[in-house]
């Protein structure tokens, strides 16, 4: 939206974005008038988010809720910003990246936030009965999912500490231009819980585009996102805490491609792009085995 404001003190032109409900959306999204919260606790805590303005949850206004943010400028394309990076991707930006999630991650549980569910057990055990749960619903069995959530829940670490997590932290949900990191994007999923899943997620093989060799996000190497990250944080990953967090990263997004192809079939939502998704699978699977083979016993 281009807004001009005669008087007050906003007085001028604008640039907005206007977010509302969707029509049909998952079950584990937030509202915007929760996500508008959550963008105003993130912002205050220096992450590199657009300025929220208001929200509202009065449906006479346009028949929704929404919020108003600022527009912020940028690229968000996964396979425009991996496409022609040198061997060490972009440094600065995989850097930035690192720094800005260290610090969401030194946010802790509070009453501001009082509507996201608290953490009752491990965060990873919590994670794997909900997709045991799914999959335990479907009519056809998914043995390389079974075998991944049962080594992940045996594997699963007993030293998790609590904090805020994007849950869609990832190269394709940021905005970025020449001088960097601009904006994260797409808060709906934003939950508590153990801040190298978010580490996990970012770095897991499918969302690398069309640069595998690049671990932090296709942009740029693990190393320099790790150090942007410790400039904010005391958090430290060992090479078998990221391969166990990429096995769970790429669980859920099974997980999340079996829904979607779900959504398609059952004729809740007829779209082409859910039902590609759900072709995926064998994709993730075939990496799910990788990387519990790489992996210590």
């Amino acid at each position: 939206m281009d807004v001009a404001i005669d008087g007050g003190p906003m007085e001028g032109t604008h640039q907005w974005v206007l977010r509302s409900d969707a029509a049909s959306s998952v079950d584990a999204s937030l509202s915007r008038v929760e996500e508008f919260q959550v963008l105003n606790c993130v912002h205050e805590a220096g992450v590199k988010v657009p300025r929220p303005l208001w929200c509202s949850d009065d449906h006479q206004v346009i028949g929704r809720s929404f919020l108003l943010m600022e527009r912020v400028p940028g690229i968000a394309s996964g396979h425009q910003l991996t496409k022609n990076l040198g061997p060490n991707g972009n440094s600065n930006l995989a850097m930035q990246l690192g720094s800005n999630l260290a610090l969401l991650h030194r946010i802790t549980p509070h009453a501001g936030l009082s509507f996201l569910a608290p953490q009752r057990h491990s965060p990873a055990l919590s994670s794997i009965n909900l997709y045991r749960e799914f999959l335990d619903g479907l009519d056809r069995a998914h043995p390389v999912l079974e075998w991944g959530l049962r080594w992940c829940e045996v594997n699963a670490p007993d030293d998790s500490m609590t904090c805020l997590l994007h849950r869609d932290y990832r190269t394709g949900n940021y905005l970025a231009d020449e001088n960097g990191l601009q904006a994260i994007l797409d808060w709906e999923f934003t939950g508590w819980g153990d801040p190298r899943e978010d580490i996990g997620w970012f770095t897991a093989r499918c969302w690398r585009f069309g640069r595998p060799d690049l671990e932090a996000g296709g942009v740029g190497r693990l190393e320099d996102f790790l150090r942007g990250y410790s400039q904010h944080s005391s958090v430290r990953m060992t090479m078998d805490d990221l391969r166990y967090w990429q096995t769970m990263a790429t669980l859920r997004w099974a997980i999340i491609a079996l829904q979607q192809a779900k959504r398609h079939l059952s004729g809740d939502q007829v779209s082409l792009e859910l039902a590609l998704t759900g072709r995926m699978l064998p994709e993730l699977e075939l990496e799910i085995l990788t990387l519990i083979e790489g992996a210590r016993p």
